[in-house]
């Protein structure tokens, strides 16, 4: 299996949001984590494998990124890896990759790990990753990308973030409605289950991407 190089954010929209086959994993690149991060990370890439599911990733041979291609190769799994050439050395770019597509710079990465995934899963990570995830968010409040966004809350890591997040929907910056843009899981062998019951989203999300009611 390839990547659909050619394929446009309006294709995708088309797919049905629990029709995964290709998923985007966001995590960090540190070398210095707790041991319970790298596990959870190679684990995360052992079951999307076991489960058929492609893998596109930051490209990284070190930290979370890599335990999740190691993971993943570990069980036979696709790994397509993107890169900007200028960090192909500073995140030890992955030697086993099943694939490795090398790009100009950090947002034509960004727009094309997604554009070409039916689903993101997030493990934790640093501010890239945050980056990342937020962009899918957005995407995804506007409508313009509509998968499943699955975040693993590895011993609570994400805690706070999530109650940053519905701290915003608490006071109105996003609508109730946005709180079904992302599951929370503790465990990634919760992963497969979340992608599958995962709310239904539309590219109608730009209807009602504004918040214009104390109800919305």
């Amino acid at each position: 299996m390839t990547l659909g190089y050619n394929t446009t954010m309006t294709e995708k929209n088309l797919l049905d949001s629990h029709h995964v086959k290709m998923v985007t994993v966001y995590a960090s690149s540190s070398a210095a984590l707790k041991p319970v991060y790298y596990d959870s990370a190679r684990r995360l890439g052992e079951i999307l494998a076991l489960a058929g599911k492609s893998i596109t990733y930051g490209a990284g041979g070190g930290g979370l990124m890599g335990a999740v291609a190691d993971g993943a190769l570990s069980k036979n799994g696709e790994v397509y890896g993107v890169v900007p050439n200028f960090l192909q050395e500073l995140e030890l770019t992955h030697r086993g990759l099943t694939n490795l597509k090398i790009v100009g710079d950090m947002r034509e990465r960004k727009h094309f790990m997604l554009q070409n995934s039916d689903a993101v899963v997030t493990l934790p990570g640093g501010s890239g990753t945050y980056e990342e995830v937020f962009e899918a968010l957005t995407m995804k409040r506007l409508g313009q990308w509509i998968g499943p966004i699955i975040i693993v809350n590895t011993i609570g890591f994400y805690d706070g973030l999530l109650a940053f997040l519905n701290h915003s929907v608490d006071e109105r910056f996003m609508g109730r409605r946005h709180l079904e843009m992302w599951s929370v899981v503790d465990e990634p062998e919760q992963v497969p289950a979340a992608l599958e019951n995962a709310h239904a989203w539309g590219s109608d999300a730009l209807e009602y991407a504004n918040v214009t009611n104390a109800n919305a």
